[in-house]
């Protein structure tokens, strides 16, 4: 894996999927930077009152979101224990995490990623992490489980289509609780109608530390931070007739 090695503006690697024809991380943002800033901090700053909380991550693929969460409730000493489950359809590369070069911040997880690469499980006191070695619409779909948090972070939608329409997002929405938020560096329309079209709240998010993202909500946010702007879906149909949603079957 170390030839195939590519380092990101925060000095974490990431690696080039020839399968899809695209990094795993925005090398601007930093792979790090980017499961931080994008996903783990919004999330857990909404639900900063819950003392546990199921996490959806989808796709697994080289571990950032789930492993960044675990070393963010660490250095944030937060009171607080997850389970995270993610669906993820290349074996082969989880089979090699335990050989990938990843940043220094974890290193105290190498006996984590050798038995999530070997197991595909990991327990203990403070988290579960679980991947399910599957498609994840086939995952979503036999789920019985609710979750507070949807990191929703597959390749892009030119190249991975069936993981960003409406339909997918009408699976995401009945896993969900209530009060639950879904993260993702997507930004587009189409995207954002398809979220939208399932009775979701679309903010764009911009941390100072990366570009500019989609958050989604159960519910209507009020007293939200400066970071945190109302995207009015329905204005957006209004002024652009022609908007549509991503669906399954392409029109």
């Amino acid at each position: 894996m170390k030839s195939s090695l590519i380092k990101t503006s925060d000095g974490s690697y990431t690696i080039y999927s020839k399968k899809y024809s695209q990094n795993f991380h925005n090398t601007k943002d930093g792979a790090l930077s980017e499961s931080l800033n994008k996903h783990i901090i919004p999330s857990f700053a909404y639900h900063k009152n819950k003392k546990t909380l199921n996490i959806l991550d989808i796709c697994f693929g080289l571990g950032y979101n789930s492993l960044a969460t675990i070393y963010y409730i660490i250095k944030s000493d937060l009171d607080i224990s997850v389970n995270i489950y993610s669906p993820e359809l290349d074996i082969k590369l989880i089979r090699s995490l335990k050989d990938f070069i990843y940043p220094k911040e974890f290193d105290i997880f190498k006996d984590m990623i050798i038995q999530l690469s070997q197991n595909l499980k990991y327990k203990d006191k403070r988290c579960s992490i679980t991947i399910y070695n599957q498609d994840a619409r086939e995952y979503i779909s036999n789920c019985d489980i609710k979750f507070d948090i949807v990191y929703q972070d597959p390749f892009s939608s030119d190249v991975n289509h069936s993981l960003w329409t409406k339909e997918y997002f009408g699976l995401i929405k009945h896993i969900l609780n209530d009060d639950a938020i879904i993260t993702t560096y997507a930004i587009s329309t189409p995207i954002r109608l398809s979220l939208y079209f399932n009775n979701l709240y679309i903010y764009e998010y911009k941390s100072p530390q990366t570009l500019k993202q989609t958050i989604a909500f159960t519910k209507k946010q009020t007293n939200l931070p400066k970071e945190y702007k109302y995207i009015d879906m329905e204005l957006k149909q209004q002024r652009n007739p022609l908007a549509k949603p991503l669906l399954d079957i392409l029109t």
